[in-house]
Order: C-alpha cells, then sequence, then structure tokens
C-alpha cells in the first residue's frame, strides 16, 4: 500500500471507529460540541482569517478568477454567520432515534421505522472553506463521522476550521476523528478515498461537472451529487413589473459567485418590451446580458446608456456564468419556457414570476427542478434559509434527498418492531 493510501485509509478507518461512538451519543452531548464550535469560531476569528489571507494570495498567484476567489474568501461577517448557522443546527430537532409510519399489524406485531445515521460521509469539494463548516456540524449532529476533502487553494483554512472542530470535539468529549480532514492537496488521495467503500457509507462531491463526473465514475459507495446549476427565471406576461426587477436584482447581483444566482432570464413577449428596457437600465455599467436576437433588438439602444450586450449563442443557455453575466431570452408562451429550462436547466432551482395563479401552478407542476420558487428571489435555495440550519449539499440527484441535503437527508432507517411470541405460520 502506498504512503497516500495508507494516510487515507487510516483516516478513514479512525472516523468510522467514531462513527459507532458518535451514533449513540445524546442530543445534549452532540449539542454542546456545537455550541462549542461556534465559540471556537469565534474566539479564533483572527488566526482563521489569517490562514485564509495566505489561501487567498495563492489564489491570486494562481490568476484564478474574481468568482472562484470570492467564494475562497472570509470575512469577519461570513466567520460570524458560520458560527450562527452551527448554532441554528444546534437548535433543531435530532433527528436520530425518531420513530415513523408505527403501525400495528393484524397479527399484533407493533412496526415503524428508526432513523438512524448512515455511518461516514465523505466529502470532496472546491474552493468554499465554510463548507468545511457546514459538513461537519450537519453530520455532527445527525451521528455520523466525516471525511472532508477539500481543495487545494483553501488548505490552509480548511486546517484551521477543521483545528477548530476536533477541538469542540475533544471538549464535549467526543472522539476527535468524528470529523477527519484531510488537508494534503495530492489528488491521489481522492481516488483512494473513493476505493473505500468498506470504511465509507456515501460521497458527496461539490464542484464543476469534471469533479462530478469523476467521483461519479470512480466512486464505489453511493454518490449523491452537488453539481452545477443552471438556474432560470421565467417572467411572465402576467408579473408585477416592479416585482420582476426587484427579483431578478437579488437573484443575480445579491451574490453572482455561487450556484443558486440566476444564469438566464426567459421573458414572456407581452412583457419584454416593459421590462427589459427597465432591467437595461437597472443594470447598465454593472451586468452583462447575453441577449438572443429579439431581445437584442430592444436592449441594443441602451449600449449607449452604458449597457454591456452580447449576442447569446447555443452555449450561452447552457452556462452557469458565476460572474454578473446572465443569458436572456424572449419567449411566445409558458410551455416554450418549460422547454427552455428542461432542454438546458440542471434541474437546480428554476423560478416564475406571475400574478397568474393557473401559470404558477402549470410552472410548479411541469418544472422538473429540485426547487421550484413561485415569486420569489433563487438566492433562497439554500440549507439555512430553508430553516435547515445549513447544506452538506444541493442534490440534484432523484434519490432519498433533493435540494438542500441536511440532517434528515443524512439519515436512513431500520425497521424495528415489537411483539409478544408472535410466530409465522
Amino acid at each position: 500500500m502506498t504512503a497516500t493510501g495508507s494516510l487515507v485509509r487510516e483516516r478513514a478507518a479512525a472516523a468510522r471507529a467514531a462513527a459507532r461512538t458518535l451514533a449513540r451519543a445524546s442530543t445534549a452531548v452532540k449539542n454542546a460540541a456545537l455550541e462549542r464550535i461556534a465559540a471556537l469560531l469565534e474566539e479564533r476569528a483572527a488566526a482563521i482569517l489569517e490562514a485564509n489571507a495566505r489561501d487567498l494570495a495563492y489564489a491570486e498567484a494562481q490568476g484564478l478568477d474574481a468568482a472562484f476567489v470570492d467564494r475562497l474568501t472570509l470575512t469577519p461577517e461570513r466567520i460570524r454567520q458560520m458560527a450562527a448557522d452551527v448554532r441554528n443546527v444546534a437548535s433543531l430537532p435530532d433527528p436520530v432515534g425518531e420513530m415513523f409510519d408505527v403501525r400495528t399489524l393484524p397479527n399484533g406485531l407493533l412496526i415503524g421505522r428508526r432513523r438512524v445515521p448512515l455511518g461516514v460521509i465523505a466529502a470532496i469539494y472546491e474552493a468554499r472553506p465554510n463548507v468545511t463548516i457546514d459538513i461537519a456540524s450537519l453530520c455532527l449532529k445527525s451521528g455520523n463521522a466525516c471525511v472532508l476533502r477539500g481543495g487545494k487553494e483553501a488548505v490552509n483554512s480548511n486546517r484551521a476550521l477543521g483545528e477548530v472542530v476536533q477541538a469542540a470535539l475533544e471538549s464535549a468529549g467526543l472522539p476527535p476523528s468524528a470529523v477527519e480532514v484531510i488537508t494534503d492537496p495530492d489528488r491521489a488521495h481522492i481516488d483512494e478515498l473513493l476505493q473505500a467503500n468498506d470504511l465509507i457509507d456515501m460521497v458527496v462531491p461539490r464542484g464543476g461537472k469534471g469533479l462530478i463526473d469523476y467521483v461519479r465514475a470512480h466512486a464505489t459507495m453511493p454518490v449523491v451529487a452537488h453539481g452545477d446549476a443552471v438556474v432560470h427565471i421565467y417572467v411572465d406576461e402576467f408579473a408585477d413589473l416592479e416585482m420582476a426587477l426587484r427579483v431578478t436584482e437579488n437573484a443575480k447581483t445579491q451574490r453572482y459567485s455561487v450556484c443558486n444566482a440566476v444564469d438566464t432570464l426567459l421573458v414572456h413577449a407581452g412583457i419584454a418590451p416593459r421590462f427589459l428596457p427597465a432591467l437595461a437600465r437597472q443594470w447598465a455599467g454593472r451586468v452583462t446580458l447575453i441577449a438572443d436576437d429579439r431581445a437584442l433588438a430592444i436592449l441594443g439602444p441602451f449600449v449607449s446608456e452604458g449597457l454591456a450586450l452580447e449576442r447569446a449563442t447555443e452555449e450561452t443557455w447552457r452556462t452557469e456564468h458565476l460572474a454578473l453575466r446572465c443569458g436572456v431570452r424572449i419567449v411566445d408562451t409558458l410551455e416554450e419556457a418549460i422547454a427552455h429550462i428542461e432542454r438546458y436547466g440542471s434541474h437546480h432551482t428554476d423560478a416564475i414570476l406571475t400574478e397568474h395563479y393557473g401559470r404558477a401552478m402549470q410552472f410548479v407542476e411541469e418544472v422538473d427542478s429540485a426547487a421550484v420558487f413561485v415569486n420569489a428571489s433563487t438566492r433562497f435555495t439554500d440549507g439555512a434559509q430553508f430553516g435547515l440550519g445549513a447544506e452538506i449539499g444541493i442534490s440534484t440527484d432523484k434519490v432519498h434527498a433533493r435540494g438542500p441535503m441536511a440532517l434528515r437527508e443524512l439519515t436512513s432507517y431500520k425497521w424495528t418492531i415489537f411483539g409478544n411470541g408472535q410466530v409465522r405460520t
């Protein structure tokens, strides 16, 4: 076995052993560890920011793009939000041990399902160091151990955050190895991790299509993916114009470098002559619009007012921009908008803006995405925003977990049956 393999299997085996202890831990003990994580994030904020600064210097030296650097960046406010999210997880009901679907059979057996941890979760992710804390806190509360492998660009940040988590676990009387953070950037670790199906129960890749495809092709354990997100907003002819401008502004510019920011606006021909000029004035000098021919005809005159405008290509509609860029296409019907989303979308998040109830419900029923919004910003697709505390990722798969994956999505169940001497005849 190589040195790389020894390291990964040693860490995964330690996490496996810790998982048995964690699965039996009381809610009070798990919450104590979570509260300690939050406190240490605040106490060690300066050291965490110093570690993050080293990662940012590396990213800038490598010429990484602005969206990537933004996702990598920690600030005092982002650390405070991380601590708040951990405390939110602590405040949520503990799913472990919950009984559901309980019933009594005709033969008198009392049967139900009891929620249990999955065991050991591996996560492979890029850029965002806050993911380290999100995944660790959710796994801890749901009784799972985890093995975390972040990207090489966030090595120093992830190491500092991993030390926070392990110190908190130890202070609560839990094994520190319940959260193993692999900071060695050797890519061979990924291959070794994906082969360790005897130690790891599920792997969650978070990143670009290349990472997702690689993990799907090589993993020997179940995969639940957080992949690309091409996000749409359909502006219906019955949309309230002021609301539509407010929602699209938030969905694109509130934080453009994340997966739930809008990528394509589909605008009904009936509202386009009013909506697009107003949008052009709103985004002039800030957001580049990549428009089809019909939208170009309306938006063209606003170039003189500072609007950045480009002609769309087929690739435009498949692109997750992660930048202040947005595709614009005019459609003639709701059905055409839905067909566009089905063809080019990623089944992540899509929204309709309309005052017409029937059209809203048709969109909700026919758009096959993990999260479908009516008259609200797509930026709400987030575990914390959904009241789940945090998320391990946003699943676009159609398995037990879809959309933001939080506490319940990190559990399975065992059938539990109580009898008084019944035998099968």
